[in-house]
């Protein structure tokens, strides 16, 4: 089958780099020169486990295509997929301009009278499709064009979005046209997963419904381990506890410095407001941000009370800036803003992370933050240490012999990588997440 995706950030790009993997004909367009160019010659734009391999072999095998020709690429898809970012915008609502741009260009290089199904990949809003249609329409002008809209929400995680991509635990697509629905079934039919049929506004509220539900999970075991805190208790044990219910589950129960990333922060705040434009209080929506937010600062707390909230004369080494593991991604990192909170307060920072210093630079500058060549790099000479990114080699790491190179022996675990017994037992003063120290 013949596939455009619009954007290439990380849905578009991996989305078309699968499915060309699976045998289609994929061109992927973007309007951005810069990146295009960069692709082509197997430089991948964003960080992705295993994407570099992929693209450059599906290049090579000739099924994959990557041009800024609008309307080469509209041209080329039986199905075009709609992969453009849908940021918050100051109210909190979807920022939906990049959706609309791309459906009107779609409409503008239609052929005319020649069947195609538009897909919307990006996280949109309830009945954002209806408008999607509208806004082909728009674009086609007086010419006779034939098509469908489709809703299919991706569920891809940064760090193992191609894995997930070929291990989907379902497929989620909405129209009301069964050939439409029919045509987007047969690109997933060969995975060993249950496909979801259903109309367009239901697969629309799916996407923010699970993502808002895990954000809920998340902000839930935080409050748990502020009960921890306060009892002796060990948020660890909590949630292995309730994980092994299977009405529950283990994931999503890791206690820390609160969610952050590209898609939980700005797809809760969105559907709060689609709930409040629909004359709906989503209460619990609101909790769940609202503890979210404190969570950052009840682990600040824990610095400030150790060492007052001026840090002018201290040193801190930082371990992770990314929003999680595995990729490069800053966009709404609590990491990246506690780490502001401290420079804030007159902290000098060492900082390392596996792959996001680049993005740390852009985001930070150079004003009182040195960026370190390695984690080891990270404790010398520290009053400090403060983990704020969950990357497997940091707990990984010799803290017996590394944390010797510091002036004081503290560390501050924001993601309960270490467990307070083994960091006692080497002269550690440790500060977790709802952590007992007994």
């Amino acid at each position: 089958m013949k596939i455009t995706i619009i954007g290439t950030g990380y849905v578009g790009l991996v989305s078309g780099a699968v499915f060309a993997d699976w045998g289609h004909e994929v061109m992927c367009l973007d309007i951005v020169d810069k990146k295009i160019e960069m692709i082509k010659k197997g430089v991948m734009p964003i960080y992705e486990e295993g994407l570099e391999e992929l693209v450059d072999r599906v290049q090579k095998e000739g099924r994959f295509v990557a041009t800024t020709d609008y309307k080469k690429a509209v041209e080329h898809g039986e199905i075009i997929f709609i992969c453009v970012g849908t940021p918050s915008n100051e109210s909190g609502a979807a920022d939906l301009s990049y959706v609309f741009k791309a459906s009107e260009s779609i409409g503008k290089y239609l052929p005319e009278n020649d069947y195609r199904v538009v897909v919307t990949k990006s996280t949109v809003p309830v009945n954002t499709n209806n408008s999607v249609k509208e806004s082909v329409k728009k674009g086609a002008g007086s010419k006779k064009i034939d098509f469908d809209v489709v809703s299919n929400p991706e569920f891809l995680r940064e760090g193992t979005s191609i894995y997930d991509a070929n291990n989907t635990d379902r497929v989620v697509i909405g129209s009301s046209s069964e050939k439409a629905l029919d045509k987007l079934e047969e690109i997933y039919k060969h995975l060993e997963t249950e496909i979801v049929r259903t109309d367009l506004q239901s697969a629309e509220l799916i996407k923010y419904a699970a993502n808002a539900f895990l954000a809920t999970k998340i902000s839930f075991i935080n409050e748990i381990s502020q009960i921890c805190e306060r009892t002796g208790a060990d948020v660890k044990a909590v949630a292995r506890g309730m994980g092994l219910d299977k009405r529950i589950g283990p994931k999503f129960l890791n206690a820390g410095i609160g969610y952050g990333g590209s898609c939980f922060p700005k797809d809760v705040e969105a559907l709060y407001r689609t709930s409040s434009q629909n004359f709906y209080d989503f209460r619990l929506l609101r909790g769940v941000m609202d503890a979210n937010e404190r969570q950052k600062i009840y682990f600040v707390e824990k610095i400030w009370n150790k060492y007052g909230e001026n840090l002018s004369d201290k040193t801190f080494g930082v371990l992770g800036v990314a929003f999680k593991n595995d990729t490069d991604d800053v966009r709404k990192s609590v990491a990246l803003e506690i780490v502001k909170i401290l420079r804030g307060a007159g902290a000098h920072i060492k900082l390392y992370d596996p792959a996001a210093m680049k993005n740390a630079k852009k985001s930070l500058g150079n004003d009182y933050i040195s960026y370190m060549d390695s984690s080891e790099a990270v404790f010398d000479e520290v009053d400090a240490l403060v983990i704020l990114t969950e990357w497997q080699e940091f707990a990984s790491l010799d803290y017996a012999d590394l944390t010797t190179r510091m002036n004081d022996k503290v560390v501050f675990d924001g993601r309960n990588l270490l467990e307070p017994e083994e960091m006692q037992k080497v002269g550690v003063e440790y500060y977790g997440i709802g952590r007992s120290k007994h």
